[in-house]
């Protein structure tokens, strides 16, 4: 498909691999030279544990919102020129996205995780209850400070090894850019930037350490803005000869909660008003809404797509107002994981295992649960899933990411690392509670050993990244093709966010992390961990 066959030849024939390739996927037999080196890196992933925590707190107090986070990518970039790293920045003209490597030849591994973080979400770490740093301002309710830190250290520990024992490859690290808003990798895709990539691994934080393979529950997506555009006049004393552009907002709005009743029940969709006039008196000129068209394949996408282009040109009609051009805000492909990548990975997380978590953090996980009265508050999660999980067998619909458009180009996995509290609601500021404590450094170092064994796994034995192509021509894209839902026109919506970020950005610089004066962010913020209600503080 793109010379790999040749290469991966080349690279039998010279002895690289003492075993046939295999005809049927599965996990590297045990190989005690690569075994010795798997430990290796554990150990020396263990021992940058403060070298993370740093990264993960001092991502987290910039709390940067999708396409503004220029102070995150400066510190990732300066971490990683540091370290050795060439960096390409802003790649497929998005200002805050970068791609970084080291190393040469194959395979090439690029290693990827999310940055930005969720409006409204402010919070006092370490708090469990409803505490913001700064009431109204963003914040880490996802837990997307923390997914950087697992990739640097376990490449950092690999790095290490691959020059010492002068293995070929390449390591790629890059940033998953505005994920919050679908606004990034299917420009990365256009842009060539995996045309070369032979594995993808991603992260993503969770409350279990985890993999899974096949198509995944959820959904992909569409975000498309429809403007209108009206006529002003006196809404009091000559409203007959304005024409509303809001007017046609609220049809469209109308129209389509009417038209749910009869949509898909795996579909999601949803909007917000993005432009609703400028004050009561004035008759609106024009509006916007913002809407999210979310299914489980490309075709009902399209579909809801469509049907959501001929609600607003119908609103536009019954307004007397004109239906401006749409833009496209970002889009994401439906996630479809790789089988022979997953099945690799799963042997590492079985070696790793869950966490030892102290009682400070299941007091504070059981507490903030208890917070938010969930039915059980039994606190972190202390074992992994019984097997590797496969493919969805019956898809419900759910939530996006854009990683799916990574995936249906080049093998591709997520590994789900335990930094976060179980039964949390998402986009949160609940979510953000654990995200700098040592749940989530905790959390992140464990990933980081998965990341590197897997990275060690797949560098040493060439034959796997074979199986996992052949998975995925054979199995995977034999009967679908990826297809972008991007039109020629549609450019990243860079412009997003900047006004919330211009508005609490001075305030936020307040409480930006200082790794020279104090040891933790918790230390920094004066808060004792874990700080619990009274009544919760002997269970």
């Amino acid at each position: 498909m793109r010379g790999r066959s040749s290469v991966f030849a080349v690279m039998l024939a010279a002895g690289a691999v003492a075993v046939p390739v295999a005809q049927k996927a599965a996990a590297p037999k045990a190989r005690p030279r690569l075994e010795a080196l798997k430990q290796e890196a554990v150990a020396d992933v263990e021992s940058r544990a403060v070298f993370a925590q740093r990264m993960v707190d001092q991502i987290f107090s910039y709390g940067e919102l999708g396409f503004q986070e220029f102070e995150t990518t400066r510190y990732l970039v300066d971490v990683l020129k540091t370290n050795g790293f060439s960096v390409q920045e802003g790649i497929a003209g998005v200002p805050t996205a970068f791609m970084a490597s080291w190393g040469s030849g194959k395979p090439v591994i690029a290693l990827g995780s999310d940055i930005d973080c969720i409006p409204q979400a402010s919070q006092k770490p370490g708090v469990a209850w409803h505490e913001p740093i700064i009431e109204g301002a963003p914040g880490h309710g996802e837990g997307h400070n923390s997914g950087q830190a697992v990739n640097i250290v376990a490449a950092l520990a690999v790095k290490k090894i691959m020059e010492r024992e002068h293995l070929p490859g390449t390591l790629r690290i890059w940033t998953g850019t505005a994920e919050e808003l679908v606004g990034t990798k299917a420009y990365f895709i256009r842009a060539g930037l995996f045309k070369d990539v032979d594995v993808a691994l991603f992260t993503h934080v969770s409350d279990q350490l985890d993999v899974s393979w096949g198509p995944r529950d959820g959904t992909g997506l569409v975000s498309v803005q429809y403007s209108f555009l009206g006529e002003t006049a006196h809404a009091a004393g000559n409203p007959w000869r304005g024409r509303s552009a809001l007017d046609a907002v609220e049809l469209m709005d109308i129209g389509w909660n009417f038209r749910r009743e009869h949509l898909r029940l795996s579909q999601r969709s949803h909007s917000v008003i993005t432009d609703g006039g400028d004050q009561p008196n004035v008759v609106p000129r024009t509006a916007s809404v913002w809407y999210y068209f979310r299914e489980t394949d490309y075709q009902h996408i399209k579909d809801l797509w469509e049907t959501g282009d001929t609600m607003a040109r119908a609103a536009a009609m019954m307004s007397g107002v004109e239906l401006l051009p749409t833009k496209v805000l970002g889009s994401a492909w439906p996630q479809h994981f790789n089988k022979v990548v997953a099945e690799t990975t799963w042997a590492n997380i079985q070696k790793v295992g869950l966490p030892r978590w102290s009682d400070d953090d299941q007091q504070l996980a059981k507490a903030l649960q208890k917070e938010l009265k969930n039915p059980k508050a039994d606190g972190l999660t202390v074992k992994l899933r019984e097997s590797l999980q496969g493919p969805v067998k019956e898809n419900n619909g759910g939530g996006s990411d854009d990683i799916g458009d990574i995936s249906w180009n080049v093998p591709t996995v997520t590994l789900r690392y335990p930094s976060n509290i179980p039964g949390l609601p998402g986009h949160n500021w609940a979510n953000a509670i654990a995200m700098a404590t040592p749940i989530a450094h905790k959390g992140v170092i464990a990933g980081a050993k998965v990341q590197a064994m897997t990275l060690l796994d797949l560098v040493m034995t060439p034959e796997l990244v074979q199986q996992a192509w052949d998975y995925f021509r054979n199995e995977q894209t034999k009967e679908t093709k990826y297809q972008p839902l991007l039109r020629d026109q549609d450019q990243p919506a860079i412009w997003l966010n900047k006004a919330t970020m211009d508005k609490y950005r001075p305030e936020m610089k307040k409480y930006y992390y200082d790794p020279t004066r104090y040891k933790t962010y918790l230390d920094q913020l004066g808060i004792k961990y874990p700080t619990v209600k009274p009544a919760t503080t002997n269970q």
